[in-house]
């Protein structure tokens, strides 16, 4: 088995602005003013549908070389349904998305019976759709209170 560790750190900076260093690169994630934020950069739930459409690119892009698919564009669209209620505590439901839909977009000259395989394909290898789509071990480690110099 070829287990691999991702890591990721989140900083909370002003208001709900979060800077994320993955591998030494700087990701800004804020929300909308309505929610809180000054909108310098997509929220979290707006990122977890571009990893999802992101991945399932590069999947498409490994799988189109092995199977001899000449995939001259792709792109995703996606959207998903979240009840903000359940964010700001205002009501007893999931915080979490309720549905995502996406819907791949290709160029190419493969017949349909294949292009239908190769979407089948992506859906079953894509790492960050099975996450949403299957129940992940999510655990806390803890918390650690870093003292601050009085």
């Amino acid at each position: 088995m070829a287990v691999t560790t991702f890591k990721a750190s989140t900083y909370l900076k002003d208001k709900v602005l979060v800077e994320a260093n993955v591998r030494g690169h700087k990701i800004i994630i804020d929300e909308p003013k309505e929610l809180g934020g000054d909108d310098q950069g997509a929220n979290p739930v707006e990122l977890v549908l571009s990893a999802l459409g992101a991945c399932q690119s590069i999947v498409a892009r490994i799988y189109a070389n092995k199977l001899k698919i000449d995939l001259r564009n792709f792109w995703v669209e996606l959207e998903g349904d979240l009840d903000i209620d359940g964010f700001l505590g205002k009501s007893d439901v999931r915080p979490g998305f309720l549905t995502i839909r996406y819907t791949f977009h290709m160029e190419t000259s493969a017949p349909e019976e294949k292009v239908e395989e190769f979407k089948k394909i992506i859906e079953a290898h894509c790492p960050v759709g099975d996450t949403i789509a299957n129940t992940v071990n999510l655990v806390s480690s803890g918390i650690v209170i870093e003292n601050t110099i009085a």
